[in-house]
C-alpha cells in the first residue's frame, strides 16, 4: 500500500483506503475516490495530480493525493 502520489503514470491502481479528516474523505468520495475503485494517474502539473477516476478526469492537490492509498 502506498500514497497515490507514488503511483506510476499510466498504471491503473485500486483504491485501498482514504485517509484524512472526515470532511476530506467525504470530499474525495464525492469526486469518485472510494475504496475498491480504480484510479489511473495521468500526469502531474503545477503541484496537482491529474487522475482518471470513474471515467472522469480529476485534478487533486498533492496533499490530497497523499491521503489516497493504492
Amino acid at each position: 500500500m502506498m500514497p497515490l502520489i507514488f503511483a506510476d503514470v499510466g498504471q491503473e491502481n485500486t483504491i485501498l483506503k482514504i485517509g484524512g479528516k472526515p470532511e476530506v474523505r467525504k470530499h474525495l468520495e464525492h469526486l469518485g475516490f472510494v475504496p475498491g475503485g480504480r484510479v489511473t494517474v495521468l500526469s502531474e502539473i503545477g503541484g496537482n495530480v491529474i487522475v482518471n477516476v470513474k471515467d472522469s478526469r480529476v485534478a487533486v492537490s498533492r496533499e490530497m493525493a497523499r491521503k489516497i492509498m493504492v
